[in-house]
């Protein structure tokens, strides 16, 4: 049977989760990844409450909803960035505390810890017999990412300390990731320590190839940049762990703003590049799906969807619709292989 599709929360968490899954539902999805901001998936709640994982499960059920994994890419960015005044707006009082960087930093890491401690307990709760492996999806932050542009004059060794400090960092909590046996897929973005395909290979060596460290795969943010968004799959076909589907055009632009984005705000009609609802950009998704079923990844398919020129309800209904479209079983069996008379 064709994959699960599910609905990324995090572009919805200005809704109550009592409110947002009937909508979810009412749109056509399967279930939810949810996110750990709003009151979709509160991590303190999730290690600290006896019924706070059986509520959220019959809250789940009631709508006739699953989950598959959960995601903290707010607190996940502050683990390696250079903290600033950004932050704050995305992080909580808890995790943010003073502000002083490096205890944001710290903060941030053991949140990560516990997040994986949390989507262990809530994931082996699931009250259906699915099996699948726990994935908590998110970004690391990156504190080489303001050097992608080579000037100042950036060394290699410069780079390299990058790499270090992600490791770092990084591996302590993919030691926690290790205990609880969950994977941590990192969603391959710009700001990220990963954010193509070289910089995703470099980032796997930095933490020795640790059995814990993958990708959320998301081809939006390869697309734009002229990355080989299919390749990626292939490249890295054992390190895929979750599937985002989310779409983005570029070259649509007026000429004056440029791949980096030309610090205008998404939407604008100079820009080069923007996102798209699922199936509306320039993302070849049946290829991806082909790629998909050539390296045997069986996940949900999740949508996150972004479009700033549409109505999200709309969009997160055509999007649904979209992807269960596009989307197909592989053959089990060769197609020619009834000219064969053993096979007769």
């Amino acid at each position: 049977m064709s994959r699960k599709v599910t609905l990324f929360t995090g572009q919805w968490a200005d809704l109550p989760i009592d409110q947002l899954l009937p909508l979810v539902k009412k749109m056509g999805y399967d279930g939810v990844e949810l996110a750990c901001w709003g009151d979709h998936f509160e991590v303190d709640r999730a290690l600290s409450e006896d019924d706070y994982i059986s509520n959220l499960w019959n809250k789940l059920q009631s709508n006739g909803l699953t989950c598959y994994a959960i995601s903290n890419h707010l607190v996940g960015q502050a683990v390696c960035d250079p903290i600033d005044a950004r932050h704050q707006a995305i992080l909580s009082p808890k995790i943010w505390g003073d502000g002083d960087p490096e205890g944001v930093r710290k903060r941030a890491a053991e949140e990560m810890k516990n997040t994986a401690r949390a989507a262990r307990k809530f994931l082996d709760a699931r009250p259906d017999d699915t099996v699948i492996h726990p994935v908590v999806n998110g970004f690391t932050g990156s504190s080489i990412w303001h050097a992608l542009y080579a000037f100042p004059p950036t060394s290699q060794d410069y780079l390299d300390n990058g790499y270090k400090d992600f490791a770092d960092r990084w591996i302590p909590i993919l030691d926690v990731f290790e205990e609880v046996d969950v994977n941590f897929a990192l969603e391959v973005h710009p700001t990220e320590i990963a954010f193509d395909t070289a910089s995703a290979q470099r980032a796997l060596s930095a933490v020795n190839n640790h059995k814990r460290f993958g990708f959320n795969y998301d081809p939006s943010h390869l697309g734009y940049q002229g990355v080989d968004y299919v390749k990626f799959l292939r490249e890295f076909s054992q390190r895929i762990y979750h599937v985002h589907m989310k779409d983005a055009w570029w070259g649509h632009g007026d000429g004056s703003v440029g791949v980096f984005g030309g610090h205008t705000d998404f939407t604008d009609a100079r820009r080069y590049w923007d996102f798209r609802s699922v199936g509306r950009g320039d993302i070849k998704f049946e290829d991806i799906i082909v790629a998909l079923n050539d390296i045997a990844y069986t996940g949900p398919l999740s949508i996150e969807w972004e479009d700033g020129r549409m109505d999200r309800v709309h969009g997160g209904t055509e999007a649904a619709t979209y992807t269960r479209q596009v989307d197909f079983t592989p053959n089990s069996l060769a197609f020619d292989a009834a000219f064969d008379k053993k096979n007769q």
